[in-house]
């Protein structure tokens, strides 16, 4: 008989999870916020170009106005208001669901810090401050909050996906188990429907009737 899997694998407590996360989220914020203070103290001054691996990845100062990866600029207040929401659904979201994965909390926890990196750049600055180049495809240039955020994305996705005892329920199970709850819900509404009606005759019958 195969072994019942650890429960405790798949639900840490509370306050690991706040632990995790918290932890993630300040280190992706710190590096972030370290490397943003470094540019602008050097690349945004001197509007150079620094070659990390030839023909491979380069650092150069980019103001964006959007989103991440340079994308929808013009709307840097909106993805910053977005960005709010996305931290409190997550707190909320590690607070209250049962069935998390340690993975996935540890994924979440990186996005939360990469969205109050750029999120802190668009309320301070106005723009966020991007850096990292990639030289030998044509990409939009990024910063270690993008990364966080994507990193954390798909751990957040393989954690939901592959180890969280949520993703594993059957299907067809929970269904069927639904489908009997509203039975027996709908049976007792007509039963207390029915002995109301009983109730109403019985007291509607002349007085000595049927005794």
């Amino acid at each position: 008989m195969a072994e019942k899997p650890d429960t405790k694998t798949f639900e840490p407590s509370l306050g690991w999870r706040a632990c995790v996360a918290l932890v993630a989220a300040v280190t992706v914020f710190a590096l972030d916020y370290i490397s943003k203070v470094f540019v602008k103290n050097t690349l945004m001054l001197t509007g150079e170009s620094v070659s990390v691996i030839p023909g491979i990845l380069s650092f150069r100062f980019v103001a964006n106005i959007g989103a991440a990866f340079s994308m929808g600029e013009g709307m840097g207040m909106l993805f910053a208001f977005f960005a709010a929401v996305v931290i409190v659904s997550i707190a909320l979201y590690l607070g209250h669901v049962r069935k998390v994965s340690k993975v996935e909390t540890f994924g979440l926890g990186l996005v939360a810090g990469g969205a109050i990196g750029n999120a802190l750049d668009r309320l301070v600055l106005g723009y966020v401050v991007d850096f990292i180049a990639t030289d030998f495809i044509d990409f939009p240039v990024f910063n270690v909050a993008d990364i966080g955020i994507c990193v954390g994305v798909f751990l957040a996705f393989v954690g939901f996906m592959f180890l969280s005892p949520a993703a594993q329920v059957d299907a067809g199970a929970e269904l069927d188990a639904r489908d009997a709850r509203a039975a027996a819900r709908r049976a007792k509404r007509r039963g207390e429907r029915a002995r109301a009606v009983r109730e109403r005759q019985e007291c509607d019958k002349p007085e000595g009737e049927g005794r």
